[in-house]
């Protein structure tokens, strides 16, 4: 950041009083520019013993697989944009959506909420950033052209849990160590 923007004079990066790490701070009008992770919400849509995934018609990572999920807007809760980015990504309407995942990211600055329900009638078709959504078995999951670590991981634990047949709530973080990304549960 370069420029603030209230005010569009220079900002410089120091810490301001009272806080404890550097932040953008507007050298004229004093405005204190916080950044802040992003917040990725989606959804695994079920549909009897298939989930649904995407193929993505956008980067990053064109032509891979994944499942509905994008950034939260402001205004909406993370359960409304994941019902949300199901509709833009794959004309999916979902129904009786619950809370699976969350997953911090620190080296990225994310944070990801997956939830999990039913895909009403099984019905969808590719949306504006998909170029083809299916329905597929675990068996028929393309795990070496998923689109993110997160997913993986996500989807890892869904079918873990499935077999159980007890979904619960999942919280870890996806860290980066010597060039490998791994997952850390801490419940």
């Amino acid at each position: 950041m370069k420029f603030c923007s209230y005010c569009g004079a220079q900002v410089n990066l120091l810490i301001p009083a009272g806080d404890n790490r550097a932040r953008h701070v507007c050298i004229d009008c004093g405005t204190i520019h916080y950044q802040n992770p992003n917040i990725v919400t989606g959804c695994i849509p079920e549909w009897g013993d298939k989930i649904l995934l995407c193929k993505r018609a956008i980067e990053p990572r064109y032509g891979t697989w994944t499942l509905p999920a994008g950034f939260m807007e402001n205004g909406e809760s993370s359960l409304f944009g994941a019902a949300r980015e199901a509709m833009e990504e794959a004309n999916a309407e979902m129904r009786d959506l619950k809370l699976f995942s969350m997953f911090s990211i620190p080296h990225i600055n994310q944070v990801y909420t997956f939830f999990r329900g039913t895909l009403h009638e099984g019905c969808a078709s590719p949306g504006e950033e998909s170029l083809e959504v299916k329905l597929v078995s675990e068996e028929q999951v393309p795990w070496d052209r998923l689109s993110f670590p997160v997913v993986m991981e996500t989807l890892k634990l869904y079918f873990e849990d499935r077999k159980s047949g007890r979904y619960i709530a999942h919280y870890g973080e996806i860290i980066k160590q010597d060039s490998k990304t791994i997952r850390v549960d801490l419940y």
